[in-house]
């Protein structure tokens, strides 16, 4: 595996390109575009004020920055470094921002999210999308990019929108059978889209294009429901993540539940592989040298397989009804790229993920860390898992083993997010 220099930078901002040939590294004010294999500096842009988001166009040609407070974005491009384009919401105030498929339009939401308002680079022309729903799921682009969802709040009720890209024309508007909804996910096909409710109710609708309920789902009532869903990448399967620290894996021939995959406390099942971190610290004189350095007293960090039964696994307690959203149950799910593997975590466990095989609906492997995963990844290529626990190692799964790889020459270095790009 080979390692670039390490690169310093101001805040968490830096932000590679879609096609992995560039990465934008942000410094108060200042924009650098660096080359991705040498990190040298291809171009630098001057901002006027403050970066405080970076996006780059989905075909890398563009990329975006921010500052909220001015309500202001500006686009440079990379091509020409002599073409910038500024936005201004002004006293509508800015609290997202994000590219819409084509790379030619992007798309701001005003403060109390009074509206949505859709840019073009190409015209200069001006949409508005009114009554959006201020929730973080509320905006989904469909796979083939034709059609935008956008969940609406209009008297009371919820509401869904779905607009043609090419035009930004509205095709079709429908009221949706939800209390409060929390999201929109388009499935992988673009052929349906589950909307599912707000954490206080465990509800899920598939709804179809033209605005028909094919079903709805409920696993259990008066307790804390859905926490987070992902389609497979073959849209044949849709996993729901809730509070109860289950999984629960719906096909899309019946709309029925197929498998639950519990995530609990205690192991006992010897058909799964079960990964522990092992650390060895240093010792002796260089373990003195290391601490008057204030570098880290960690000499090395291993995966070793547990073969015992049953294996415990270090939870948080929750105490019933001190927080209104405890730290528990299902939030993050993956699947694999080839389908074959769904990889999870419980908020419970957070320095543990677990890696279930979706052929067979068993769990396949447990890998349990000494610090709490930060982020994990699936390679775009292969069913390899990459993830990292805020330290200055990476951490690989494949169905082969684990290892786990130290960034050379940074002792000190605290990873806490991975990305694998083509």
């Amino acid at each position: 595996m080979n390692f670039a220099e390490v690169l310093k930078t101001s805040g968490s901002l830096l932000t590679w390109s879609p096609d992995g040939r560039f990465c934008a590294v942000p410094v108060t004010a200042r924009l650098e575009i660096r080359d991705s294999t040498s990190l040298q500096i291809l171009v630098t842009y001057n901002c006027i004020d403050i970066i405080q988001i970076v996006e780059w166009a989905p075909d890398s040609s563009y990329v975006l920055t921010g500052n909220y407070k001015r309500s202001v974005a500006e686009i440079w491009s990379i091509g020409n470094p002599d073409w910038r384009c500024r936005v201004n919401e002004g006293s509508a105030g800015l609290i997202r921002i994000c590219w819409a498929p084509d790379s030619r339009h992007i798309l701001t939401t005003a403060e109390f999210c009074l509206r949505i308002t859709v840019w073009s680079l190409i015209n200069k022309s001006v949409s508005y999308i009114k009554h959006p729903k201020n929730i973080a799921l509320g905006l989904q682009f469909s796979p083939d990019h034709d059609y935008l969802a956008v969940a609406e709040r209009r008297e009371c009720k919820d509401y869904l929108s779905l607009l043609e890209t090419k035009s930004w024309q509205l095709v079709k508007h429908f009221e949706v059978a939800t209390r409060d909804l929390a999201g929109v996910q388009w499935s992988s096909d673009g052929s349906v889209l589950a909307i599912w409710e707000s954490p206080l109710e465990y509800k899920i609708h598939i709804y179809s294009l033209s605005g028909h309920c094919l079903v709805t789902y409920s696993a259990y009532q008066w307790s804390l429901g859905i926490k987070g869903i992902a389609w497979s990448p073959s849209g044949q399967f849709l996993a729901i993540g809730s509070y109860d620290q289950k999984v629960r894996l719906m096909n899309h021939l019946t709309w029925r539940i197929i498998a639950d995959f519990p995530h609990n406390s205690s192991i006992a099942s010897g058909n799964c592989v079960i990964y522990k971190e092992i650390e060895k610290p240093l010792t002796g004189y260089p373990a003195t040298l290391a601490s008057v350095q204030g570098l880290p007293l960690v000499l090395e960090t291993a995966y070793e397989e547990e073969e015992k039964r049953p294996v415990n696994i270090a939870s948080i307690s929750v105490e019933p009804g001190k927080q209104s959203l405890p730290r528990m149950g299902i939030g993050t799910l993956l699947f694999s790229k080839d389908n074959r593997y769904l990889a999870t975590r419980n908020d419970n466990m957070p320095a543990s993920i677990w890696i279930w095989n979706i052929p067979k609906l068993t769990l396949k492997a447990v890998l349990v860390h000494v610090n709490p995963v930060r982020e994990f990844a699936w390679d775009p290529q292969q069913p390899r898992l990459a993830l990292c626990t805020g330290n200055n190692h990476v951490y690989f799964w494949s169905p082969f083993g684990c290892l786990t790889v130290a960034v050379p020459g940074a002792p000190t270095l605290q990873i806490m997010s991975v990305s694998l790009v083509f």
